[in-house]
């Protein structure tokens, strides 16, 4: 379209960065987001609220917190499903113990495929006790978050991780 009467395109939406009506659908049922994002080295997981200045983020939890506080090997990835589990479960534990019990998940731009690792961080906030609405058909199944299908010396770092994790809350 041409001439005067061109309405201009938010920079986030031309930028392909941001799906506004999701947004709005989320921020209306005024609930805090569970944020899952997946970048190229590590998984993190936020409990962002709204507010008129800005989204205020309550929460966060990295995989590289997995490494500093939870004993998570070093040189085991940040992102795996069993990662994301976890950063996943990390955050659901302390978003109870910092009083949110529900919340609603919010995975941006990312393919919403069943037993992807974003949905493997919805498993993990889901048994830490956050009520977060989903289908049970979405979520990976035990094998997968356990590490079965990488090797078996993950299922022994799973289990050292989680109970560091279910300590500190």
């Amino acid at each position: 379209m041409r001439g005067n009467r061109r309405r201009t395109v938010l920079r986030r939406r031309r930028s392909g960065l941001t799906d506004y009506r999701r947004r709005l659908r989320l921020l209306r049922s005024q609930k805090p987001r569970a944020v899952v994002r997946v970048s190229n080295t590590r998984t993190s997981c936020q409990l962002v609220t709204w507010a008129a200045e800005g989204d205020l983020v309550v929460l966060n939890v990295t995989g590289s917190d997995l490494v500093k506080k939870y004993s998570w090997p070093e040189d085991m990835s940040k992102k795996s499903v069993p990662a994301s589990y976890l950063v996943g479960f990390a955050l659901g534990k302390a978003a109870i113990a910092a009083g949110h019990e529900d919340a609603v998940l919010d995975i941006g731009l990312a393919a919403s495929t069943p037993g992807s690792r974003v949905f493997a961080a919805l498993r993990g906030m889901v048994e830490a006790g956050l009520n977060v609405p989903h289908s049970e058909k979405v979520l990976p199944d035990d094998d997968r978050t356990n590490g079965a299908h990488i090797n078996d010396s993950i299922a022994g770092a799973m289990d050292t991780t989680k109970s560091s994790i279910e300590g500190a809350y």
